[in-house]
């Protein structure tokens, strides 16, 4: 700690992230103040944690013995998680560890440490970047957790986490012709893909057994007509937003239009708890919301410009891009952009796992900011 300088911690960061955790405890208090309580206790525990990790030199995890350690620990903690002696099912999904009266997400511990793996692997390999070998195995390293994730099943995460190792592999000096021919493949197989899913996805393996339910949610989402009773949760969710107009009904209103009150919207204290905040905050709410996320993933990516290394860039750009996406995609699927998916808006929703996981990915992004400045070129262009 003797090498730190006060003046280095960024107290903004801490105190957005806090105003923002504030403001959704809010949100999930005015539906059910057990589940405001239980966040409350998760924004202490988060608080004490990013304080502690915040002063743990990030240059310590960036040891072969550690970082190896880390990911074995990853895999197998995704890995267990399958097994029916200590995974908890809930809606279909097997994604829980319990223990006792705990439960505890891994994946969500899982896309920050992967994080770290993939800023120590792609700092190793900063020359080599480019070369065939360096990009199987960073395909190698990010698939064998990802394919645990969806074997849970959660396509969100899976997705989610893909997309930060390729921002995070983007930022390490990835070619721009390579990019370029790789967006020149996934764009039209997107397309290509959602097409085929309508005319033949019932019956492709893939949607079958556990995973037939992200079939039916695709299909809903492209459908909605057709799909009508699985589309319902996103279609009061849009409802509910629209509802709210500039200002809101209140978060404590009383009005029998309302599709809170009236227990119309599921999991509004989770994944749709943006459709609450449209609903009683309005338009205003939302954007504060919207514009509060970008200021911590451009804090981030301000931190992550002046490192002293790539390593620390990465870990800085890797949480602002985790950040960026999965608020993307929670936005998108309470306003009908996405399918329907079962995934948390940072710091608002209500979860001890993912609040605290957030929390440990600031507190690392804050270590990364008191080590010295130096600007390094080229690095995020």
């Amino acid at each position: 700690m003797n090498k730190y300088k006060i003046k280095d911690y960024n107290i903004r960061l801490v105190l957005e992230v806090l105003i923002l955790t504030a403001f959704g405890i809010v949100v999930i208090g005015s539906q059910s103040s057990y589940y405001a309580k239980r966040q409350i206790i998760g924004l202490i525990i988060g608080f004490v944690v990013m304080v502690a990790v915040s002063l743990f030199d990030y240059d310590i995890l960036m040891k072969p013995v550690i970082l190896y350690t880390i990911y074995l620990g990853t895999i197998g903690m995704l890995g267990i998680i399958l097994l029916p002696v200590f995974g908890h099912s809930s809606h279909g999904a097997q994604r829980w560890i319990s223990i006792g009266g705990f439960t505890f997400q891994p994946s969500e511990l899982a896309k920050i440490l992967l994080i770290i793996c993939l800023a120590y692997y792609f700092g190793k390999k900063e020359e080599k970047i480019n070369e065939v070998r360096t990009i199987m195995y960073a395909l190698i390293i990010i698939g064998i957790p990802l394919a645990l994730i969806f074997k849970q099943p959660d396509l969100s995460t899976t997705i989610v986490t893909f997309v930060v190792f390729a921002f995070m592999f983007m930022i390490a000096g990835l070619s721009y012709r390579l990019i370029g021919i790789i967006l020149a493949i996934v764009v039209p197989s997107t397309i290509a893909g959602l097409a085929f899913i309508v005319s033949k996805g019932d019956k492709l393996k893939i949607f079958q057994g556990d995973h037939r339910y992200q079939y039916i949610r695709i299909m809903a989402w492209l459908r909605p007509e057709e799909f009508g009773d699985k589309a319902i949760q996103q279609r009061n969710s849009k409802m509910a937003i629209g509802s709210g107009q500039l200002f809101g009904k209140g978060l404590y209103n009383q009005d029998v239009s309302s599709l809170k009150n009236g227990n119309f919207i599921s999991e509004s204290h989770t994944d749709f708890i943006n459709a609450i905040v449209g609903e009683s905050l309005g338009f205003v709410g939302c954007m504060v919301i919207i514009i509060m996320l970008l200021i911590i993933c451009f804090e981030c990516i301000g931190i992550a410009k002046r490192c002293k290394d790539l390593q620390g860039t990465l870990i800085a750009s890797g949480m602002a891009a985790l950040i960026m996406t999965q608020s993307f995609v929670n936005i998108g699927v309470t306003t009908g952009l996405l399918p329907n998916t079962g995934l948390s808006l940072p710091f608002i929703s209500y979860g001890l796992t993912s609040l605290v996981s957030m929390y440990i990915g600031i507190g690392l992004v804050l270590n990364v900011g008191l080590h010295p400045a130096k600007r390094r070129t080229g690095v995020i262009r």
